[in-house]
Formats: structure tokens, sequence, C-alpha cells
């Protein structure tokens, strides 16, 4: 049997078909992904997580931004849109890029059947090679249950889960808490 032939493509080809394509796609190691479609869930969860978090930001140098935001992992190999990103102080942008950052220092993604084990796995693992990073949280959409992966200052990654609606998210590096109720506002578990 024959294997198709795969195509490569440069970070730079890349850049070219997302400035004309109708879809937003990932980048990793020369292929290019295109991005599902989420559920009403999924948009909600990933607004409310920003929102919630840009309320508490107010008066600070932080803000959070919602999907539409790409993040450099790594100049040559990978490029994602995380569901939520927070940046704190300046922006820096990819070079020679103004719709690339590389400062985040929170990165949220919204669990799907689809993407938690690529959300989980290897690209938490890209994610940690994010110097600014501090704060890695994974949400389920269908039932109550966050994984919060935080850096300590010995560089290695604690996680806490939450179950509880009453449990509040607590990002220390943020000096930010977050009820755990209000982001799952609105959400259907059925």
């Amino acid at each position: 049997m024959l294997k198709a032939e795969q195509k490569f493509y440069s970070p730079e080809d890349y850049f070219e078909l997302e400035n004309e394509a109708e879809y937003r796609s990932e980048y990793f190691r020369g292929e290019i992904f295109a991005m599902a479609g989420g559920t009403p869930n999924h948009n909600r969860l990933m607004l409310n997580f920003a929102n919630l978090l840009n309320a508490a930001f107010k008066g600070r140098s932080c803000e959070a931004f919602a999907s539409d935001l790409r993040v450099q992992i790594d100049k040559e190999k990978h490029y994602t849109y995380p569901d939520v990103t927070a940046i704190c102080g300046e922006i820096v942008f990819a070079e020679n890029r103004k719709d690339t950052v590389c400062n985040p220092v929170l990165i949220a993604e919204i669990l799907s059947d689809s993407t938690k084990d690529y959300d989980r796995g290897s690209k938490f693992t890209a994610y940690r090679n994010i110097k600014t990073l501090r704060d890695y949280v994974l949400i389920e959409q269908n039932r109550i249950h966050i994984e919060h992966f935080s850096k300590e200052n010995d560089g290695t990654w604690r996680l806490r889960e939450y179950f509880n609606s009453e449990d509040m998210l607590i990002l220390e590096s943020l000096g930010v808490g977050v009820p755990i109720c209000e982001i799952y506002s609105r959400v259907s578990f059925t």
C-alpha cells in the first residue's frame, strides 16, 4: 500500500494560508490542523472565564482574550489558538506579526471529546516551554471539573482539581479567585 505524500508547510506558508482562510488552524512541525467549531457550552465556558478574568483584572495591567489570539509556542514549529489567554504587562508579539503573541501568563482550554487527550498531553508539554506561562487551566464542558496546573517557584507544575460549583478557582500567580459557579453559568449538562 502506498502512503499518501504529506505536505510540509513552513511557518511562512502557514501564515499566508491563515491570512486567506475562512477558518482558523494550528501549526505543528510543518503540518496544519483545522480547528473544529465549538458547542454552545464550549463558547459559554470560554466567554464566562475570559470575562470573569477581565473583571478581576480591572485596574491592573492584565487582560484576558478568548480564542482568536494566536500564541507562538516555538518560532519554527508550533502555533496554537488557546480558548482563553491572559497576558500581564506589555503584549509581546511574534517577530513581524501583530496577531500572534509570545508572552501568555495563563492559558485555558475547554475540553471536548476530540481534543481532551491532546490538551492534557502533547499540547500541555509544548505549553510548558513558554517561559512566561504560570497557569494552565482545563475546563470540562459536560460536567463540573476543572484541572488547574500552576508553575511553582522550582519549575515544577502542581495540579489542583475542582469538582464543586461552590469552590473558588484560585490563581495565586495572578492574585485572582474565580467562582466555579460563575465559570459554569448557563452551562447545561444534558
